[in-house]
């Protein structure tokens, strides 16, 4: 499963996830989606930390974070 998930018919391509992220992890798709914007894209999943960055600076809310687990390690609120 990949790390951060992009909803291309949330972004509006206004780039500042690509802007905030440190690894360069994101970038745009060349194709468009149903407004006209060039969505955002996770580029390369392996350099992407899970750290948030492009989901706090999202202003229309179209990123989601998964935090992989490692087997036997526990989450606060999980199980």
């Amino acid at each position: 499963m990949p790390r951060v998930v992009f909803d291309p018919e949330r972004c509006k391509g206004c780039g500042l996830c690509l802007a905030f992220c440190p690894t360069r992890a994101v970038g745009m798709d060349e194709g468009l989606n149903r407004m006209g914007y060039h969505p955002a894209v996770l580029l390369d999943e392996a350099a992407c930390t899970s750290c948030a960055a492009c989901a706090w600076v999202c202003p229309d809310l179209a990123v989601e974070v998964y935090v992989p687990v490692k087997a036997g390690e526990r989450r606060a609120g999980v199980g």
